[in-house]
């Protein structure tokens, strides 16, 4: 297979090495070349030369290349997976997560909603727009997916910067309800059913299961399963207080776990505390320092001449879903993701068309076309809402880098609510992350 993969951000020790291993699960890419890109030089050598290392324990299946320059790995692109991170991640999330709290906010997570993800997107937007632009006149014909956060801002930002941009966005967010809690509801294989999704983001639900062979519909039985079945799984980090609420309130599941859903609701920090969220953050960067300390020590085997005999490939997928995506464009396959994001589109008719949703898909040479679902629910239609006009007007305020729109979104949030804490929060954060965010004046 003659296809250019560039990987931009992959001196990521989460995102290289990872999707590295889905292409050596790859028979249809098989002869491809992967570019690797990223603006820190020296953990792009790392490494570029762990998986080169690796790719030749699997026979060179691949043409792995390497470069800072962005311009040069983007000419003759078939696919670019942009990975990014503009600053360092922890230390600027660390800000996001607290600064507003002390300035009287009820945000609990900071990455995706509340003040700290405005903060987050603009940082994230300018950069990630940068890159889609560059693509756009390099390789124009090139699919562009997104995996950095905040998703649905920054897909929204480069639907409206880059017109015509073949782009969508992956999120694993899914996987927490599959594969292992939704079979055992329902006394099923997952290849047998057919999940069918619909929202935001880190703020969507389970809209429709079918039985794949006889289309049997499955949401009653499980609806009738679920509370019980996670009676003795309660997660403080996943599907806790928040997610059965809102379950039992509104009527349908949102699969992705208390942690993500509490940015973007108000009453979400009546069932989630700060002290929990505050945990996450500090595990999940524990995973960032083992998996960069797991790089570190296959590349010092490397340069020592001990390097494992299996290398760092091990044989089960990220559980990420680009690379399965690329193989069904290139083979127009028709194939069914769970969850994808995408323009709406008149996918969902009761929220906004100038949006970008989460919801399921079919892949072909033409890339992802989602699954229609009309009229949503209006309770789910309406929370939706409400975070659909703060993404608009979030957006709105990076791309015309207007100080008044960013201190109207921040007051606008469900976690803030006034505007004199809007205007603390917002010198504040211009205060300590200036050097990356846009001039707002």
């Amino acid at each position: 297979m003659d296809k250019k993969i560039v990987l931009i951000g992959a001196g990521s020790a989460a995102f290289g090495p990872p999707t590295f291993i889905d292409l050596n699960l790859s028979k249809v890419l098989e002869g491809s070349t992967i570019t690797l890109v990223d603006i820190d030089t020296e953990k792009l050598q790392m490494v570029y030369d762990v998986v080169s290392e690796d790719n030749k324990k699997i026979g060179n299946k691949f043409n792995i290349e390497y470069t800072p320059n962005r311009e040069k790995a983007l000419k003759g692109a078939d696919f670019v997976i942009n990975s990014t991170e503009h600053g360092d991640r922890f230390e600027l999330r660390w800000q996001d997560n607290t600064i507003p709290r002390e300035l009287g906010s009820t945000e609990r997570m900071g990455e995706n909603g509340g003040p700290g993800g405005f903060f987050h997107s603009a940082r994230q937007i300018p950069e990630i727009i940068k890159i889609a632009k560059d693509a756009k006149r390099i390789c124009p014909d090139a699919f562009f997916i997104n995996y950095s956060n905040p998703m649905s801002r920054i897909c929204l930002a480069l639907k409206r910067a880059v017109p015509n941009l073949k782009m969508f966005g992956l999120c694993h967010q899914i996987e927490l309800l599959t594969p292992h809690h939704l079979p055992k509801i329902v006394d099923k294989n997952i290849e047998d059913l057919q999940i069918i999704t619909g929202g935001l983001n880190h703020f969507a639900f389970l809209m429709g299961l079918k039985e794949k062979k006889t289309g049997k519909d499955l949401m009653p039985i499980f609806n009738d399963n679920c509370l019980t079945y996670f009676k003795e799984k309660w997660d403080r980090f996943h599907y806790a207080d928040l997610t059965f609420e809102i379950y039992k309130r509104f009527g349908w599941f949102p699969y992705v776990g208390d942690n993500h859903i509490c940015e973007y609701l108000q009453f979400g920090s009546h069932y989630t505390t700060a002290q929990d969220l505050t945990d996450w953050i500090a595990r999940m960067e524990l995973g960032k320092r083992a998996i960069n300390f797991q790089l570190n020590w296959f590349y010092k085997r490397l340069k020592r001449g001990k390097y494992p005999k299996d290398g760092m490939l091990i044989k089960d997928p990220s559980g990420e879903r680009a690379i399965p995506i690329i193989e069904a464009i290139i083979g127009d396959s028709n194939s069914y993701e769970i969850a994808v994001n995408i323009p709406n589109d008149g996918i969902i008719e009761n929220l906004p068309q100038d949006l970008v949703i989460e919801c399921s898909g079919t892949v072909n040479k033409d890339g992802i076309q989602g699954v229609k679902l009309g009229d949503i629910p209006k309770n789910i239609a309406a929370i939706l809402r409400i975070e659909a006009s703060i993404q608009d007007l979030c957006v709105e305020a990076i791309l015309q880098e207007s100080k008044q729109l960013a201190i109207d979104c921040l007051a606008m949030d469900v976690n803030c609510g006034s505007f004199e804490m809007a205007e603390a929060i917002f010198e504040e954060m211009m205060e300590l992350q200036r050097k990356y965010l846009p001039y707002f004046k």
